[in-house]
């Protein structure tokens, strides 16, 4: 007997559909890989336009990175008060260094465990799509909270290392800010996949940044040039959206010298670069979701095309 992917009700090993829920766990079937002919960055984008179809099939997905964005803003308010609350009352130099930095661990630390942990829900919700089920805002958040020890465990990772790169970059001279940034980098590209690893595997967080650096190996340039197709995606719609939305909103106040158009201008504004920003996230997790099935199973998700995935594995 097996648990269903979707909601864990247990059904033979030879069956695919579950009875209860409906969802099918058989995986999408493998494909040769073989040559793609346009350039990588046509690939990246033609792979963020796939994750966009899939985005539209569950709109619902935008909730995940509307809901960190709060989190992450109650996480910095609360901080900053913790931060200057532990400035003023501490007067030993001393301490109020090292209050600082107690402070600054557990600022990144929550705020990781609150990216990580609506990411985790996003990619779960996405895996389902792709394995052909109907995934909701209910069975992202199950998936995130059965993962909580992980999820809290590699955000504590990653916060000691953020903590340690900023003390030795706030300690060292111009060439060794270079190399912290170099390492910070490398650091970024080698847990690339950390949070499909974390849905999929269930690995500890050693674990989950060995598989991920494993995983990059192997996906080696098209995940980054993947990943700048969305961010070139979301540059345009704001250099066509919310920047004409700026000018046109200031050109009409100042012609006016209405303030009540300034206000509802502003507030158009700030509300497309929210979007942007939302949908951007999603496309990102979706695609990321995407191209780790693929590198580790050969599986093609369900809205991508086989030909651009391939073309995103090819020997470098």
């Amino acid at each position: 007997m097996k648990h269903c992917g979707k909601c864990k009700s247990l059904m033979p090993d030879d069956v695919s559909r579950c009875i209860r829920c409906g969802f099918d766990s058989k995986p999408a079937p493998n494909y040769v890989t073989g040559p793609v002919k346009k350039g990588k960055i046509a690939n990246g984008l033609a792979l963020a336009r796939q994750s966009w179809r899939v985005l539209m099939m569950d709109k619902a997905l935008l909730v995940f990175p509307l809901l960190s964005g709060i989190a992450c803003f109650l996480v910095l308010a609360s901080f900053a008060g913790a931060a200057l609350v532990s400035g003023v009352r501490i007067k030993d130099p001393e301490h109020v260094e090292l209050a600082h930095w107690i402070v600054f661990f557990l600022y990144y630390f929550a705020n990781y465990f609150v990216i990580v942990f609506f990411n985790v829900a996003l990619v779960a919700c996405a895996m389902i799509r792709f394995n052909g089920g109907e995934p909701t805002v209910r069975d992202g958040l199950n998936a995130a909270r059965e993962r909580l020890g992980l999820i809290a465990a590699w955000a504590f990772l990653a916060a000691t290392v953020g903590v340690i790169l900023q003390m030795i970059e706030e300690r060292v001279g111009f060439l060794g800010k270079i190399v912290i940034m170099i390492l910070g980098a490398v650091w970024t590209i080698a847990t690339f996949f950390v949070v499909p690893v974390l849905v999929m595997e269930n690995l500890g967080p050693v674990e989950a940044a060995k598989r991920s650096a494993q995983i990059v190996r192997k996906a080696w340039g098209e995940s980054i040039v993947s990943n700048v197709g969305v961010g070139l995606l979301t540059f345009l719609a704001i250099l066509l959206l919310v920047v004409p939305c700026g000018a046109l909103t200031v050109a009409l106040a100042l012609k006016t010298g209405s303030l009540a158009v300034a206000i509802v201008g502003a507030i158009l504004t700030v509300a497309l670069l929210v979007t942007i920003s939302l949908v951007s996230s999603a496309l990102h997790s979706i695609l990321l979701s995407a191209l780790y099935l693929f590198a580790t199973g050969d599986k093609v998700p369900a809205g991508f095309d086989p030909a651009r995935l391939r073309g995103a594995f090819m020997a470098k």
